[in-house]
C-alpha cells in the first residue's frame, strides 16, 4: 500500500453512464458483506435473521457473504457451516484484522452488480435494505448509506456512543467540508463498477476505511444516496472508541493533507457525460466572460459602497478580494467544470495569486488617474478601474486556462 496518494490517475477511465440493472437475472443482483471478527455469539441468529429478511422481502437472487477477518474463536467454523447450510450464503476467511481490509477483499472478488455491508449485530433495522439499495440498481445514484443523524432516524444509544458520533461527523464536515450526514453507520451499498475504481485509492484498512470512500467519492463528483434508518445500540460492542478515535483522527490528518496538496483522485472518478462544460476555448471564453461580467458589476458596486468610509485604494482591495474568491468558485464551476471539493484550497491560492496581479493593475490605473489629475471625479475613477478591470480579466483567464485550473 502505498503512503500517499497519486497525484495523476491517467490509466482509470470515466465512469460510463448509470444503468438500471436488468430486471430478471440468474446471478445475484445484491451481495451483502458480513465483516466480522471473533463473533461466535451473534454470528448465527444474525445471518439467519438476514437470510430470512432477504427470502421474503428482496425481489432478486441475492448472496450473503461472511468476511471473517482473521477470527480466533469458533467463528470460522460457524460461517463455514452457514455456508454449506445456506444456498445463498458464501465464507471468505482473511488472515488479518481489518474491517476495510475484509470488505475490501468481499467486494473485489463479488460478481453482484450492487454490493452492501451490514454490521453483524444488525443494529440498523432491515427495513431499511430495500430503500438503501434500490437507487443503485435503478441506476439514480452510485453509492448510498445509511444515516442516524438525518431527520426521520430513529436511534436508541447511550450518551457516549451518541456524543462520539455527533463529534466525529461534525469534526469531519468543518476539517474536510464533507456533505454527508453519517460516515459510519454499519449500512453501506455501492454499485460494483464504482467500488472497483474507489477500493484501490482507499488507502485505510480498517474502521476508517468507510469514511475514506466516501470523501474520495464525494469530491469525484459521484451521487451518495443516504437512507434514514432506525438504529438500536448493541450493549455488547467491543469497538475500542479510543483507539478507533485516534485512528480516525490520523486519516482525517492524511486526507486534509492531500487535499491541500490537490493530491486526492477525483477527476478520473467522474462519470461520462457528467463532466461539467464542454472544454473548448470559444466555450470556455462565453462563460468566462459571463462570470466576469457579473465579477467586474460586483467589483464596481462593492468599491461605491466602499469609498466613501474606506478611502479608494482600500476600498478598491476589499471590493477586489471578495470578488476574486467569488469569480474563482464560479470560473471552477461553470467555465472549467470541476465539481465537488477535491483542489478547492489549492485552486484558491493560485486564484488570489492571479488576484494580485489585477490587484496591481487596477491600484496603479488609481494611482494613475490621481496622479494626472489630483482632484478627478469619482466617475474618472470608475472608468478608470473599468479598464483596468478588462485588461485585468483577459489576463486572469489566460492564467486560470494554463495555471490555475489545468488539468
Amino acid at each position: 500500500m502505498t503512503n500517499r496518494y497519486p497525484v495523476e490517475l491517467e490509466d482509470l477511465n470515466r465512469l460510463p453512464q448509470r444503468v438500471p440493472v436488468r430486471a430478471h437475472q440468474s446471478e445475484p443482483v445484491l451481495d451483502v458483506v458480513v465483516p466480522v471478527f471473533n463473533e461466535e455469539a451473534d454470528l448465527e441468529p444474525s445471518v439467519r435473521r438476514l437470510h430470512t429478511h432477504l427470502r421474503e422481502t428482496f425481489p432478486y437472487p441475492f448472496r450473503i457473504t461472511i468476511a471473517d477477518n482473521a477470527s480466533t474463536d469458533r467463528t470460522s467454523q460457524i460461517a463455514a457451516r452457514l455456508a454449506a447450510e445456506l444456498q445463498e450464503a458464501e465464507w471468505l476467511r482473511l488472515s488479518e484484522k481489518g474491517r476495510g481490509r475484509a470488505l475490501r477483499a468481499a467486494w473485489s472478488l463479488s460478481p453482484a452488480p450492487v454490493l452492501v455491508y451490514v454490521d453483524v449485530d444488525l443494529s440498523t433495522e432491515l427495513t431499511a435494505l430495500l430503500p438503501l439499495v434500490a437507487p443503485l440498481i435503478s441506476g439514480h445514484s452510485d453509492i448510498a448509506i445509511g444515516t442516524r443523524l438525518a431527520p426521520g432516524s430513529r436511534v436508541v444509544r447511550g450518551p457516549k456512543r451518541e456524543i462520539t458520533s455527533r463529534c466525529y461527523n461534525a469534526l469531519l464536515r468543518s476539517t474536510l467540508a464533507v456533505g454527508f450526514s453519517d460516515a459510519q453507520c454499519g449500512f453501506k451499498a455501492v454499485r460494483r463498477e464504482v467500488a472497483a475504481r474507489l477500493l484501490p485509492l482507499v488507502q485505510d484498512n480498517g474502521w476508517f476505511f468507510d469514511t475514506e470512500l466516501l470523501v474520495i467519492a464525494e469530491r469525484a463528483g459521484l451521487r451518495i444516496h443516504e437512507v434514514p434508518v432506525d438504529w438500536v445500540d448493541d450493549p455488547d460492542s467491543r469497538v475500542d472508541l479510543l483507539a478507533t478515535a485516534l485512528a480516525d483522527l490520523r486519516g482525517i490528518a492524511r486526507i486534509g493533507g492531500a487535499l491541500a496538496r490537490g493530491a486526492l483522485p477525483h477527476a478520473q472518478l467522474r462519470r461520462t457525460g457528467n463532466a461539467g462544460p464542454p472544454d473548448g476555448l470559444a466555450v470556455q471564453l462565453a462563460r468566462f466572460a459571463a462570470v466576469g461580467a457579473v465579477s467586474t458589476f460586483g467589483h464596481l458596486l462593492l468599491y461605491a459602497a466602499l469609498r466613501p468610509a474606506a478611502g479608494g485604494q482600500v476600498a478598491n482591495a476589499i471590493a477586489l478580494l471578495v470578488c476574486a474568491v467569488a469569480n474563482t468558485a464560479a470560473n471552477r464551476r461553470f467555465t472549467f467544470g470541476l465539481r465537488g471539493s477535491g483542489g478547492v484550497l489549492r485552486h484558491q491560492v493560485r486564484g488570489l495569486m492571479v488576484f494580485l496581479i489585477g490587484l496591481i493593475l487596477t491600484s496603479g490605473s488609481l494611482a494613475a488617474v490621481h496622479h494626472a489629475t489630483p482632484s478627478a471625479a469619482h466617475s474618472t475613477e470608475l472608468i478608470a478601474l473599468l479598464l483596468a478591470n478588462l485588461v485585468a480579466t483577459l489576463l486572469r483567464f489566460l492564467l486560470l486556462r494554463a495555471w490555475v485550473f489545468r488539468a
